[in-house]
């Protein structure tokens, strides 16, 4: 049995028992040196402004000039390690083609797979059948891509407490994908929420789960047990706190459930990393691996700085050809 993490969770909960709502994670960590960590979830594509817009303005061509400053920032940042999430437009790939003139490993799926009619069809390139899925295989090899990303699940409602925009994708089409995946020599990321669509992944032998709301305890014991890496992108929930698009009453509870389950997981031995999902609404390339460094610092406690280390090297080492 792997050696668990000492992990401090029990600044979730106010006095009474109830979730509180975290209003400043910076705060509670001022004084405490943080330790760099790479960003193991963004998207180049994206600005963290408005989604459209940033895909509009390099849907013809990636724009270098834009590029390059943000992978400026990264480095002044101290981050030198990128796992990017893909886009349909070649950004992803030519970050990565230049990010080695700033000191930064970089990684691409190339492009995001989802089932068509369901989620991922804003950024990513879909397929009807596995006939068209290993077709889409056939590209992320011959472009350069380091792994497979596949979109397996809805997002979260963050209008409404514990709901997912669509449940995802069946779980044999899951299980079938990241076999083919694996059979190709890549390693799988997936987009997911809600049990069904993670156990499903993790019992395929998926490498990481990127978001993972709404996840039972069973669910969390068995991507410890497994040590399936999971991204759980709080700076996706945390930054949206205050800006008045969703309601603080959903975002502040998730928020903290999100973290008390980052802390389960990491307790029980598993895998917990550093991933931002930066291009996100509010989620900013740069400042997004420190914020997101902040939420897991609160979560985690002192065991942060191994615990996402570790995972960070596991990153390294498997999301590769």
């Amino acid at each position: 049995m792997p050696k668990k993490a000492q992990v401090r969770n029990s600044s979730f909960r106010t006095e009474t028992g109830k979730i509180g709502c975290i209003l400043s994670v910076c705060g509670a960590i001022m004084g405490v040196v943080m330790k760099m960590l790479g960003d193991l979830h963004i998207h180049m594509i994206l600005d963290g402004v408005f989604y459209r817009a940033a895909i509009d303005a390099q849907r013809e061509a990636p724009c270098d000039h834009l590029i390059r400053s943000r992978l400026a920032d990264y480095r002044a940042r101290g981050v030198t390690f990128l796992r990017d999430g893909g886009d349909a437009w070649g950004v992803s790939l030519r970050a990565k083609a230049l990010a080695g003139e700033y000191g930064i490993d970089y990684r691409s799926p190339a492009f995001p797979i989802h089932l068509c009619g369901h989620y991922g069809a804003f950024i990513g390139r879909g397929f009807s059948d596995l006939t068209e899925y290993r077709a889409l295989l056939d590209e992320v090899s011959a472009g350069g891509g380091d792994f497979v990303k596949l979109m397996i699940s809805g997002l979260i409602d963050f209008s409404r407490p514990h709901t997912l925009t669509e449940e995802g994708i069946p779980s044999e089409l899951i299980r079938a994908a990241i076999s083919l995946a694996h059979e190709r020599g890549f390693a799988v990321m997936v987009h997911a929420n809600g049990d069904r669509a993670v156990n499903a992944a993790v019992d395929a032998g998926v490498e990481s789960v990127e978001h993972g709301a709404f996840l039972h305890e069973e669910t969390l014991a068995h991507l410890a047990e497994t040590k399936t890496l999971w991204v759980p992108t709080l700076s996706t929930i945390g930054n949206l706190i205050g800006c008045g698009r969703y309601p603080d009453a959903v975002l502040c509870p998730l928020l903290a459930e999100q973290q008390e389950k980052a802390a389960f997981v990491a307790t029980h031995g598993g895998r917990i990393g550093l991933g931002s999902d930066a291009g996100a609404f509010r989620v900013l390339h740069g400042q997004a691996a420190l914020d997101e460094l902040a939420y897991l610092k609160q979560a985690l406690g002192a065991a942060a700085d191994a615990v996402l280390s570790e995972a960070e090297d596991y990153a390294r080492a498997r999301f590769r050809r």
